[in-house]
């Protein structure tokens, strides 16, 4: 056995995985210091807000900290009552595991929470020092395999979507209350969301208006952007106000579509929007002036969710029921999904049906 990952397994000491976890919660004194783990990606760090949320509740006088990888770590800031974290560099090769093994075993742990369920996320929660490590119920993990870091594991989740887990490891702490999903702000935050959103629109007002976020080129759930131009010309033509944004992984598509369309009424472009908060605040300012977001299965639409954006999902191939943006279903806040159906791209989407599908009674 060689590779990368042999020499990963090689750089952590003492890697012996419990036997028999059990799914009881110790009865010893409260925990002290609790690290969360949930590295990756961005929708799954924010599926891991319900987790901090427990956490929180459950054991306010705790300290908490969450182990991440860099890139996503800017949603986390100003998260009340977040004492820390811990980033894990993936990028750094076998030497990123001693570094995150020294940083945690400097904290000292009594708890660590997998909130992922993959080899990466249990050697990291293994490797924490925590005498208490809980994960999911084995057959909730991507990878069942490494569920055997754990020592203590959570009832199976009572339902198919991601939230459905997180719910599980909130029950197994003891947290008893609903699924709490949400990124709080603070109020500068939101301040500079409407100084965003503002500039964005070139002071057009925003009420009924649509922001449409470009999917990423390669990603099996994405949509093609000369797709997206297409409806977000027909909605500007009907008068409403809409925003074409781009992040830094989709600059190079939102700056074409920008000299595409050229100067169209009601039309308007954010090429290259960087900052995970920032994001965030102007997604929370878009909801409060009734707006709505139009994406593909990606991190900024569990964004979106988190701070009461109602998002109209275009899914496919992957299964919205599981990934789809919380809560799923017709409840409040009031998302919605077209979907393709099971292993069907959404490339064969086509943009009239998307736009008869948004105008549908009046949305």
């Amino acid at each position: 056995m060689g590779g990368p990952f042999c020499r990963d397994l090689h750089a952590l000491e003492s890697f012996r995985p419990f036997m028999n976890p059990t799914t009881k919660t110790p009865d010893s004194a409260p925990p002290q210091r609790i690290l969360l783990v949930r590295l990756s990606h961005l929708g799954d760090a924010c599926h891991g807000l319900a987790v901090y949320h427990a956490v929180r509740d459950r054991f306010p006088a705790a300290e908490l900290w969450w182990a991440i990888q860099p890139e996503f770590a800017g949603l986390l800031k100003n998260l009340p009552q977040l004492a820390g974290v811990v980033h894990f560099d993936r990028r750094g090769g076998w030497r990123a595991w001693p570094r995150i093994r020294r940083a945690m075993r400097s904290v000292g742990f009594d708890w660590a929470i997998d909130a992922q369920g993959n080899w990466k996320s249990a050697l990291v929660t293994h490797q924490s020092g925590a005498r208490y490590r809980l994960g999911m119920a084995p057959k909730d993990w991507r990878e069942p395999s490494a569920a055997r870091c754990m020592n203590h594991w959570a009832a199976q989740a009572t339902g198919p979507h991601a939230m459905h887990r997180m719910q599980a490891l909130g029950a197994a702490i003891g947290y008893q209350g609903p699924v709490k999903y949400h990124l709080p702000l603070t109020a500068a935050e939101h301040a500079t969301g409407s100084a965003l959103l503002r500039e964005a629109l070139n002071g057009q007002s925003a009420a009924g208006g649509r922001i449409l976020h470009l999917a990423t080129l390669g990603d099996p759930r994405s949509w093609p952007a000369e797709c997206f131009l297409s409806v977000a010309r027909d909605l500007a033509a009907r008068g409403c106000p809409t925003l074409l944004l781009s992040g830094p992984s989709e600059q190079a598509q939102g700056e074409r579509l920008r000299q595409a369309a050229g100067q169209v009424a009601n039309l308007h472009h954010v090429v290259g929007q960087r900052g995970l908060r920032e994001l965030a605040s102007l997604f929370a300012n878009a909801a409060d002036q009734g707006m709505r977001l139009l994406a593909c299965d990606s991190g900024p639409s569990h964004v979106a969710a988190a701070v009461g954006l109602p998002v109209d999902l275009l899914a496919g191939p992957t299964d919205p029921s599981r990934t789809g943006p919380w809560p799923y279903g017709p409840s409040p806040p009031g998302h919605r999904t077209l979907w393709m159906g099971p292993n069907k791209p959404l490339a064969q989407l086509e943009p009239k049906r998307v736009l008869a599908w948004l105008l549908e009674a009046g949305r």
